[in-house]
């Protein structure tokens, strides 16, 4: 099986740049970016990154803000902050080399058993087989593992057969091979099972219920929330706030703002938000626009307000930063997504 699946990826794999290079870093970079990410939206992001920041030590030296206005739509901003973190300690080591050790790798910030893994295998050919959703899936068809993909105990359930089916002679092209047959052929739904190199080794395809698999525990809907945001102006400046560099979408600017409290109007939450979050007091003009934005776990629903302050004086409580910018200058912050898609309607 091993061989076949070798001899399919070295035929069909995708020319995905981060495969055409040896580079520790690199192959790191990709792996930070591709959680929870599709190769497509990465390329652009992975290319404009490493051309920026070529070497783990420009990253280190670089300035949180400018790595994450780089990664500003990318999405998952703690990744870009733990990779900026990992980088400063690698770049503090006397050898500035970043670790092949399985134990020094993995106790850098953002670095988990996918990533290190990934990273040590395809990078230094070490023998750690990777457990990401494409790989989770491809097991429970080819053994009909009934353990669900997204449960508690998933990891180390499907850890054991991956580990076991590694090619100990070449880790770093198996994980590889796995992982894009996960993508290409053995899709979530809708699979290709009569182009798959392994077929005749899969229960759930010679049992004909491959569309039983992957076992999944049903999600519980996701809560949508009202919130309200202003774009307040003073003498045709507007103020903009950073989040705390820890948690959701931490060391983004963004227009103040918050959720909508029952019983309260989306105008009134948005001038009670303001004058808590920055001590301005500010007046409703208009209502600018409605926009929805997705996250991991949540959705949103967000009234944008055009306010104007009676006073420029702030005094912040949450936020820890400030600006008074012009329309033209928003292009040297980084925002949130949900920010992002009114932006059209200030410029």
């Amino acid at each position: 099986m091993r061989k076949r699946l070798r001899s399919w990826y070295a035929d069909n794999h995708r020319n995905l740049p981060w495969r055409r290079t040896s580079d520790p870093y690199a192959i790191w970079v990709s792996e930070v970016m591709l959680q929870q990410t599709q190769v497509n939206t990465v390329i652009p992001y992975y290319d404009r990154f490493l051309d920026r920041f070529s070497t783990v030590h420009s990253l280190a030296a670089a300035d949180l803000q400018d790595v994450l206005k780089l990664w500003e739509g990318l999405g998952y901003y703690s990744r870009a902050r733990n990779f900026h973190k990992a980088a400063i300690l690698v770049s503090s080591y006397d050898s500035g080399l970043i670790p092949a050790d399985w134990h020094a790798f993995r106790q850098l910030p953002g670095v988990g058993d996918y990533i290190a893994s990934a990273v040590l295998s395809i990078a230094f050919d070490q023998p750690y087989a990777v457990v990401d959703g494409n790989v989770k899936r491809i097991l429970s068809r080819l053994f009909a593992m009934d353990t669900p993909v997204n449960g508690s105990r998933a990891h180390a359930e499907f850890q054991k057969p991956a580990t076991a089916l590694l090619d100990q002679d070449a880790p770093g092209i198996f994980n590889q091979a796995v992982m894009e047959l996960g993508a290409l052929i053995c899709k979530p739904s809708r699979p290709f099972c009569t182009l798959c190199p392994i077929d005749a080794f899969c229960a759930a395809y010679a049992a004909r219920r491959v569309d039983l698999y992957p076992k999944r525990i049903k999600s519980l809907p996701v809560p949508l929330y009202p919130i309200a945001a202003g774009v307040v102006y003073h003498q045709e400046r507007m103020l903009i706030t950073r989040r705390k560099p820890e948690g959701l979408l931490g060391g983004l600017w963004e227009f103040p703002g918050g959720k909508i409290q029952p019983e309260e109007s989306p105008a009134d939450a948005c001038v009670r938000e303001i004058r808590e979050e920055t001590g301005v007091c500010a007046t409703v003009e208009s209502h600018l626009c409605r926009v929805k934005h997705a996250y991991t776990h949540f959705k949103i629903e967000m009234d944008v307000f055009i306010c104007s302050a009676i006073s420029e004086t702030v005094r912040l409580n949450g936020p820890v930063d400030f600006r008074w910018i012009t329309p033209d200058e928003m292009d040297m912050y980084p925002f949130p997504g949900a920010n992002h898609k009114f932006f059209k309607f200030l410029k």
